[in-house]
């Protein structure tokens, strides 16, 4: 069992540890280039639910769990100009955002794994990204959840302004919120051909 889930948990980690790097780029106005890999993670687990299934799918996670962690604390002893370059705000954030949001996408694919080839892992992919957005950027920049950690200043994230640069006026870090799920969006569809490819040609092997 182990052997088989090599590989997905090879790619879980590359996408985590590539994630954590590019999201220190910042891709325009709202965006990093960490919000263009990270969604891949979700088709790494529905890859591996759908062909090994849910039992696996869930080791595969932890392990990207575990690289997450250890991304953080590296990127906690790394000082940038502003900073380490993962507060615990961060962390946290990130932490619980990812393993609530990759086991909800488990769970959510089981119940929808017997109807149509697309609905599971789109749907699946939805839900769970969306909780992932809401829970990371809350949990990270809210100034309701500053008593996290006091010391952290993320004024610059509270700070109102349009929304996305033309709507009304919310907190900036709402905007990188709304602009992270809209890409996560929009990859949950380019990953449909993915998976069907990859599903189809190993499923072929296996018969």
């Amino acid at each position: 069992m182990m052997r088989s889930l090599i590989p997905g948990i090879l790619a879980m980690a590359a996408i985590v540890v590539a994630s954590n790097i590019l999201v220190q780029h910042p891709l325009g106005a709202y965006l990093t280039w960490g919000a263009l890999t990270y969604p891949f993670a979700f088709l790494v687990t529905d890859l591996t639910n759908r062909l090994q299934g849910s039992a696996a799918a869930r080791r595969v996670v932890l392990a990207g769990f575990a690289t997450g962690i250890l991304c953080s604390l590296i990127g906690t002893q790394i000082v940038g100009e502003f900073g380490p370059l993962v507060t615990l705000r961060i962390a946290i954030g990130s932490g619980l955002a990812f393993l609530t949001a990759q086991l909800l996408d488990v769970s959510v694919f089981n119940r929808l794994r017997a109807g149509s080839w697309w609905k599971a892992p789109l749907v699946s992919t939805l839900v769970s990204s969306t909780l992932d957005t809401a829970i990371f950027f809350s949990v990270a920049f809210s100034a309701s959840l500053a008593f996290i950690e006091p010391g952290n200043d993320v004024s610059w994230a509270t700070a109102p302004g349009p929304l996305l640069g033309f709507g009304p006026d919310v907190p900036f870090w709402a905007s990188l919120a709304v602009a992270d799920w809209l890409v996560k969006l929009l990859l949950a569809l380019v990953a449909l051909l993915p998976f069907r490819l990859i599903v189809g040609r190993l499923l072929v092997k296996v018969a």
